[in-house]
């Protein structure tokens, strides 16, 4: 729909900018004009400049600027035409919409009811919850235990969903509406397909959990996440997507924090509900949270709109690490010389609320303050695992900050870091900057571009959830990358596994196939069956090993992906938990048949250590040739750079001195066929 330029000049001329951006700036007359704190960025002297005769903003410290549209889109992250019917809707105007066909008109205005009916819903059902706290002692107890006072309580809208299973069904008198399951209050089980809409069975999401509501900018209610009182799996459950919810874009918080951006100075990203609410109880109002996933780029540029320095907080054991590391990729495009991008990895005993209740508030903020910026950890994570005492490590280093350093915006920061890294690797920035330069990223076999992922930066690829892990490497134009057997088509010639033998007299590891019919199982096949099986190793998998794992091709890809997801948003979770969240998903069939086949009987009691032992070394010798294979694929892109590429045969030599350690590793635990 495109909304008539007469229209929108009539509409900047009705509104006052005065009025619109007073409603969330504090504006005091200076003159001709209005002044005031700026919003976007964090400032002590007010150097925003509103005007009321050319309805115009203007911050002398940013540069941010616009009309009262260009406000709402900003501030209150609506779109552009949605920030037109909010303002058109202010002043009581009607936007045309002559140029748009009578479908497209009835399905906007069908989508614009929808959304508000859904927020309605999502209003009233937290009000609801609020009330049930009232007569909820355990619930009070526990919010008691956890140090967070009625105020507190009351600023974030907290409350309780009872333990019954049709407790709505006294606040919506018809339960049976669809609008409450397109909300992700109630679960509608249909029994796969077996039943019809009026047999099938509802009940409420959320029982016996505290529920925290999920508000947008505009503080309207998109979603809740609720926390069970006791140990119960999952911990804590989201609100699925909705058409007024993705948690790939929303932070728990942000309604309540914006202002607090200004006043603090800086953003606190944490990693649950109940560090927010006890960080604003405990002196920072600051702190806002992902929901149950991984930071995106959504989740920067939507800070970034408020302010110019984030601190993201992490725990500091390995499950910390790797969380920091996705938040690291997501931030990456935003790093420009004006802005703050910090990391804070607190004891591993300690979370951001017990740390400053043993420490105190003062002690937390030093902390923050002396956080690690942006640029030092992008070059410890480049250069994990390489051994820069070696030139096959300072050429693995090199290969894996490429990728890094090319998402970042170009700037000051970005060409210092070029420097700094070609220190590290005995290279002169020309040098590197060149090779970097002769070297294009990743390609297809045949010479075509990687495609791009959704929402990731342009150029950006390889060790950080790109298609190659060494994007310097250009294949030849007949290599193609390993495949691996799957439920699909298959695409190449299906090896024959035999136990205790070679496969085609190459390097091969024997596989002993599962119980029941079918194919044997291919690498992939294992992994899969082994982390279903106990999840809490995928936990205890490197970086690397988990984005192999997730650029797999097909449905194995896709699986431990979503495996991933799980592991951020609930923890770690038993089979049986994991089989019911892979309903109705694309790769169910493949956990299913993998986890069918492979079922056995109990553990024999006592042997329960010993059989967690067993399992983890198997899987351990699965990546190992599963990486050592896609390290093989590499050095063949390396040979056939030889004669083009100066420095390919210095990455093929870095790459075998990869290979042999994992050769040696496999042999000393006798995974090695002979």
């Amino acid at each position: 729909m495109t909304i008539p330029a007469s229209f929108i000049q009539e509409l900047i001329a009705r509104a006052d900018v005065v009025e619109i951006v007073g409603r969330y700036v504090q504006l005091k007359k200076a003159g001709a004009n209005f002044m005031g704190l700026c919003p976007f960025h964090g400032e002590k002297s007010p150097s925003f400049s509103v005007s009321p005769t050319k309805q115009f903003y203007h911050c002398f410290g940013c540069g941010v600027h616009g009309n009262a549209i260009g406000f709402l889109m900003e501030h209150a992250g609506m779109g552009f035409v949605e920030a037109v019917h909010d303002l058109a809707g202010q002043y009581g105007l009607q936007v045309p919409e002559d140029d748009a066909s009578p479908a497209e008109r009835a399905r906007a205005a069908s989508q614009r009811q929808k959304q508000a009916t859904l927020t309605d819903v999502l209003e009233k059902a937290g009000d609801a919850y609020r009330k049930h706290l009232r007569q909820a002692p355990g619930a009070i107890e526990y919010l008691k235990g956890r140090g967070v006072s009625g105020e507190v309580a009351k600023q974030f809208g907290i409350g309780y969903a009872p333990a019954g299973w049709r407790a709505l069904a006294s606040v919506f008198p018809d339960y049976d509406d669809p609008l409450l399951a397109e909300s992700g209050l109630v679960i509608v089980n249909n029994e796969e397909g077996k039943l019809s809409d009026e047999e099938a069975k509802r009940y409420d999401r959320f029982r016996d959990r505290v529920m925290f509501p999920i508000r947008n900018v505009k503080g309207e209610c998109i979603g809740f996440g609720g926390r069970v009182l006791g140990d119960e799996k999952p911990k804590y459950l989201n609100s699925p997507e909705t058409p007024v919810f993705s948690k790939g874009r929303e932070l728990y918080g942000l309604y309540e924090a914006r202002a607090a951006f200004r006043d603090r100075g800086y953003a606190l990203v944490t990693e649950g509900y109940m560090d927010v609410v006890a960080l604003a109880q405990l002196g920072f109002p600051n702190a806002v949270a992902t929901l149950g996933t991984a930071c995106t780029t959504e989740h920067v540029q939507k800070l970034f709109r408020f302010t110019e320095s984030v601190v993201f907080s992490f725990d500091g054991d390995a499950a910390g690490r790797r969380a920091a590391r996705k938040a690291l990729d997501g931030a990456l495009p935003y790093a420009t010389d004006v802005r703050s991008i910090k990391f804070l990895f607190l004891p591993a005993e300690h979370d951001p609320d017990s740390f400053i209740r043993e420490h105190g508030a003062e002690a937390f903020a030093r902390f923050v303050s002396e956080a690690t910026p942006l640029s030092r950890f992008m070059l410890e994570a480049a250069r994990e695992g390489c051994d820069l005492t070696t030139a096959e490590g300072r050429a693995h280093m090199t290969s894996n900050v490429r990728p890094l350093w090319s998402a970042m915006p170009d700037g000051a920061l970005k060409r210092q870091l070029l420097s700094e890294i070609a220190t590290l690797v005995q290279l002169d920035a020309p040098a590197l900057s060149e090779l970097w330069a002769s070297t294009p990223g990743p390609r297809k076999a045949g010479g075509a571009p990687v495609p791009q992922r959704q929402g990731e930066p342009s150029g950006y690829g390889g060790g950080s959830g790109g298609d190659d892990y060494y994007p310097d490497m250009p294949p030849p134009q007949d290599y193609e990358p390993p495949r691996y057997e799957s439920d699909s088509k298959p695409r190449f010639q299906q090896r024959k596994f035999v136990k205790g033998k070679r496969w085609g007299g190459k390097f091969e590891e024997p596989i002993e196939p599962l119980r029941g019919r079918g194919a044997p199982p291919s690498r992939p096949d294992v992994a899969v069956r082994l982390l279903l099986s106990n999840m809490a190793q995928w936990e205890a998998l490197s970086h690397e090993l988990h984005v192999m794992l997730c650029d797999l091709p097909g449905q194995h890809g896709a699986l431990f992906t979503w495996l991933d997801s799980q592991l951020h948003e609930h923890g770690v979770q038993p089979w049986a938990a994991l089989r019911e969240g892979l309903r109705g998903l694309d790769f169910e069939p493949l956990a299913e048949r993998l986890m069918s086949v492979s079922e056995a009987g109990p553990v024999p009691e006592g042997e329960e250590a010993q059989h967690l032992a067993d399992a983890a070394r198997e899987l351990s010798s699965v990546l190992d040739f599963m990486l050592d294979d896609l390290l093989k694929a590499q050095q063949s892109e390396a040979i056939a750079a030889v004669g083009k590429d100066p420095k390919a045969l210095e990455r093929y030599k870095a790459l075998e001195t990869r290979r042999l350690e994992l050769r040696a590793r496999l042999r000393a635990s006798g995974s090695e066929t002979a």
